[in-house]
């Protein structure tokens, strides 16, 4: 039995539940993973063997800390650990073992988001639709939130609500039949046909089902209906299922997550016990208030409040400025202060802001006063040309139906294949019901493909195939062999051809090394590596993560408040606290109160990451195409005030054309 000495009672009760449904009702800050991770060691402890406990996450970030806490926890008293995954990376073991019994091949490609944009633009043009009725993203959008409903193409046709919705309908389907052909599967088909495999075969669901006797889901309330039925498929025969989330933080509405599943679990599971996780370690007594006497006017919500065990905390502030550059100015100023003169590390300082074009005037001023700061969301090492070019070429060597990286690659860098010549072989191999690939051999009976492009056409094929070959036979050199790649297909012509200036072909060069050496990582740290392996890795690492990045956590964070979930900073800056930024223009003028709830618990994150010091900004007027219009202060900023006791002050900064009677400090 687990030390639970350091449990409060809440958690300990959480931990103690060993079958059956449970809810673990996690408020901010109040240790829900200590809880999931004691759990599975409380589990080991009384006979269930490790590797039969599944435990579920979302980022590989949280699984990696979860793991790591865990194997802690259970020093050498186990010779099996616990199944600690992503939803995406599990299904990927599912579908390699079965796919092929939904007719795809069991070595697919897992496409990001670039390929999927190749084949949607491909789709468009089979289907004769162009760019200005829909754009390749639209569409990519438009089929994702079918899938995450789980929504196959067959059926898009009965859940179209608009013209466009009619067009993309048909164009899912066509863009299914192209990567099935290409031998590959975006991110949400490895949901989806995860799911398809466990509702055609009963034989390969209860395969899966025998591996586990206890199932973990953390962040519930962000999973979406393909995940629902997912594990709900799982865990049917022996329903031990423990789910942990806070209803109060579902802000991904956007991209699927539904909050009902947290909210309807125990209509889902009868019998399920549900834990409230109240006491909140992270935040001070006053940040706390807010936060509670925000989320309260959410109606649809479990019913729950925080308890803050850092009491007679900083004053939380609410500034109002004149405009957006005052406010800028104003925050970047005030940290160069708190930094230089009064030693506050760059690190413990974040601003948040609800838009991606908010950020802009905080980094020049960031920039002008010399202040360290690190603007998440920025290009992800994955999307770098060089990068995208270099897992082209490995990822037609591993699968060389992937008619998408096949059509960047053949003439990258320049070997005399021009757009003219792969048109050809495209129309070709379009008339014979063949890959790209299979078709190059076949082409000169054709007459149609002039002979020096035809022969540079067959080199490159059969350069890939000799280089196939050897990352198959030897897989523990894939870094060599990929650095001999690069060198023979000459590369380093197309990088000089793409920059000029010496400095930056050298940034390029170190940023393909970085992934050479990410190959030796990997084949040093796997014992059975693969160059699939090598790729479903990159595939499946979250895209904000830059796994070669040196982590220099020592600056300012600038990050969206989506992103800032999970996180937490002593000093936390919430900017732009106005109608139609926070809660969001689209939320209000859709009239709708779940789009509003929503922003409202988009806001609560916000004020929830903040450990000692919170201050909260507006501009009174912001400049909208080109002209300067009022704001109007969020209805967040009353709702904090709400009750008695909360009010808070409000401190107009500059504002010189105040009436000299009027009351600096006048509440909202």
């Amino acid at each position: 039995m687990p030390d639970l000495s350091g449990l409060n009672p809440a958690q300990s009760d959480a931990v103690k539940t060993l079958s059956g449904p449970l809810l673990v009702l996690a408020g901010a800050g109040t240790g829900k993973t200590r809880v999931i991770t004691y759990r599975m060691v409380n589990l080991i402890a009384n006979g269930i063997q490790a590797h039969r406990i599944l435990s579920v996450t979302f980022t590989n970030k949280a699984a990696k800390e979860m793991r790591q806490r865990t194997m802690q926890l259970l020093s050498r008293r186990t010779q099996s650990t616990p199944v600690v995954t992503t939803f995406h990376a599990w299904c990927v073991r599912v579908l390699r073992e079965d796919i092929e019994f939904l007719g795809y091949p069991k070595m697919f490609t897992i496409y990001d988001r670039s390929d999927q944009e190749s084949a949607a633009r491909r789709t468009l043009r089979d289907i004769r639709v162009g760019e200005k009725s829909m754009k390749p993203g639209d569409l990519i959008n438009r089929i994702s939130r079918w899938k995450m409903s789980g929504i196959t193409a067959d059926r898009a046709g009965d859940h179209v609500e608009s013209d466009f919705d009619y067009l993309a309908s048909m164009a899912y389907r066509r863009y299914q039949q192209l990567l099935r052909a290409s031998g590959a599967v975006d991110f949400d088909d490895l949901l989806l046909l995860t799911a398809r495999l466990f509702e055609s075969s009963e034989a390969i669901l209860q395969k899966h089902q025998s591996r586990f006797d206890h199932v973990q889901i953390d962040e519930y309330q962000d999973t979406n209906g393909v995940q629902f039925a997912l594990m709900a498929h799982l865990v049917s025969g022996h329903r031990n299922i423990c789910v942990v989330g806070d209803d109060d933080q579902s802000i991904y509405g956007w991209r699927g997550a539904e909050v009902e599943h947290i909210l309807n679990f125990g209509g889902h599971f009868p019998g399920t016990k549900t834990v409230r996780l109240e006491n909140n370690y992270r935040c001070t007594d006053q940040i706390i208030r807010l936060a509670n006497h925000l989320v309260r006017h959410n109606h649809n919500r479990h019913d729950k409040k925080l308890i803050a065990h850092k009491c007679q905390g900083a004053p939380v502030r609410m500034l109002a400025f004149n405009d957006e550059t005052a406010e800028s100015e104003h925050v970047v100023g005030e940290i160069e202060y708190l930094v230089s003169e009064l030693g506050v590390q760059p690190g413990n300082v974040v601003i948040l802001f609800r838009t991606n074009e908010q950020p802009r005037l905080f980094e020049t001023e960031m920039r002008r006063l010399n202040v360290p700061y690190r603007l998440f969301g920025g290009q992800s090492f994955f999307d770098r040309k060089e990068i995208r070019d270099i897992l082209s070429y490995l990822k037609v060597v591993a699968n060389p139906a992937d008619e998408s990286s096949l059509l960047r690659i053949i003439n990258t860098p320049a070997r005399g294949i021009g757009t003219s010549t792969t048109e050809k072989l495209v129309a070709l191999a379009v008339q014979q019901g063949v890959s790209l690939w299979k078709v190059i051999p076949d082409a000169a009976q054709t007459g149609i493909i002039p002979a020096r492009a035809l022969a540079a056409a067959t080199a490159f094929r059969q350069l890939l195939t000799r280089y196939r070959a050897e990352m198959m036979q030897q897989p523990r050199q894939l870094a060599e062999i990929a650095r001999r790649l690069l060198t023979e297909i000459d590369y380093d012509s197309e990088i000089k051809r793409q920059y000029k200036d010496e400095s930056q072909q050298d940034q390029r060069r170190a940023v393909i090394e970085d992934l050479v050496n990410s190959m030796a990582q990997y084949v040093e740290r796997e014992s059975r590596p693969s160059l699939i392996g090598f790729l479903e890795t990159t595939s499946l690492l979250d895209r904000d993560e830059d796994p070669n990045e040196q982590e220099n956590t020592n600056q300012v964070s600038l990050m969206t408040l989506h992103s800032a979930k999970g996180l937490e900073f002593p000093r936390v800056y919430l900017v732009g606290m106005e109608e139609n930024l926070l809660p969001h223009k689209r939320s209000v003028e859709s009239g709708l109160e779940k789009d509003i709830s929503e922003e409202r618990r988009l806001a609560y994150v916000g004020v929830t990451r903040a450990m000692d010091h919170l201050t909260l900004t507006r501009a009174k007027t912001r400049m909208k195409w080109g002209k300067r219009r009022e704001s109007m202060a969020s209805r967040f900023l009353f709702e904090m005030q709400s009750e008695p006791g909360a009010q808070l002050h409000e401190q107009h900064i500059g504002d010189d054309e105040r009436d000299e009677d009027e009351d600096v400090n006048a509440p909202f």
